[in-house]
């Protein structure tokens, strides 16, 4: 299999670290072949003040497989960084920026199987003009310049425990009833139902809707978003042969018994899909975005600069995200949710 494009991330937070340390463990782990797209003083630099043992090796796409075993394979930026562990600096978004735009040229030209994210600052990024609201919204714009496609990008969480989908996602929560509406959770649960079957290799996919309010709005006794917004959404994805229930109610969806009947849960905001997944695999959940027209993965934490370049940064994360690349990329069978 080709190997997976690695973005920089954030270079002063804690992307170089869970790079190197996941790279150390490639043996132990099985990992498959990564590379790095950063600057290789850069990350010389962070090796020798975490004092750990990484031989780093420039090189193509191409000599990535043949040099992982060895040496971190890094695919070099044409942008230097300077920026110190927990001190980013104006070479932070031009790097950062660079290396997410070199992964998925890379992809999609088929000399990487997937692209996998570090985390970024997105306040670091505005302060230079980065114009998209996140990653996500980049990687989309740069997969609609180069395919042409207009593309719909969707944020999943995963985990062995439980994968949700926030139909809204940075939003404050007065702003999210507005926001939502029926034609976006209908979009949203099609692009979900197609790519688990697709990406994932489940058959048919099972999506639970959350409800809005608490007890589903209890037939509008405690709000009429449930039955006026998301039960007429679950509706017509049924209609449309998705096999899909809801709205249920949201603090009856995560206990394990409840978990044991969907593959994905569609949340109606952030939290109310972040906190359970962080709750039950806070160390090793994986960032996925579907409606891609490839494989993105990522770690589910921030840059963490208050420990970056500390050796205190845990990998697992990363880890996670570089082999649920690999399989998806490589269509893996059976993996759905474990319960």
């Amino acid at each position: 299999m080709l190997p997976l494009a690695l973005t920089l991330g954030e270079p002063a937070g804690i992307g170089p670290d869970i790079s190197l340390f996941a790279w150390r463990r490639r043996a132990e782990l099985k990992l498959p072949p990564f590379y790095l797209i950063g600057d290789s003083r850069h990350l010389a630099r962070r090796v020798r003040s975490l004092g750990v043992e990484v031989s780093i090796v420039e090189c193509t796409p191409a000599e990535a497989a043949a040099t992982f075993e060895r040496a971190l394979p890094v695919v070099p930026l044409e942008v230097p960084v300077s920026a110190a562990p927990g001190a980013p600096d104006a070479t932070s978004a031009p790097a950062a920026i660079a290396s997410i735009r070199r992964a998925v040229a890379d992809v999609l030209a088929g000399r990487a199987a997937a692209v996998v994210t570090n985390p970024i600052a997105k306040n670091v990024l505005y302060g230079s003009g980065f114009a998209e609201p996140g990653h996500t919204e980049f990687l989309a714009k740069l997969a609609q310049q180069a395919t042409g496609k207009t593309v719909r990008p969707v944020m999943m969480l995963w985990s062995p425990e439980l994968a949700v989908v926030p139909v809204t996602i940075h939003l404050p929560l007065k702003d999210v009833p507005a926001r939502l509406t029926t034609d976006l959770i209908v979009e949203t649960g099609r692009i979900v139902a197609r790519d688990l079957a697709a990406k994932f290799n489940v058959e048919r996919p099972r999506l639970a809707i959350a409800g809005l309010n608490p007890h589903a709005g209890e037939e509008g006794a405690l709000g009429e978003e449930d039955h006026m917004v998301v039960a007429p959404a679950v509706a017509r994805l049924a209609a449309e042969g998705i096999a899909v229930r809801g709205p249920v109610p949201a603090d009856t969806l995560f206990n394990e018994r409840a978990r044991a009947t969907y593959d994905v849960a569609l949340c109606m905001y952030h939290d109310q899909a972040l906190i359970p997944i962080k709750t039950l695999a806070f160390d090793h959940a994986v960032n996925v975005t579907l409606g891609l027209p490839f494989v993105r993965t990522s770690p589910d934490h921030g840059t963490a600069f208050d420990i970056a370049g500390s050796g205190r940064a845990d990998p697992s994360s990363l880890i996670a995200a570089l082999a649920l690349a690999a399989r998806l990329a490589g269509k893996t069978p059976a993996l759905a949710v474990a319960h």
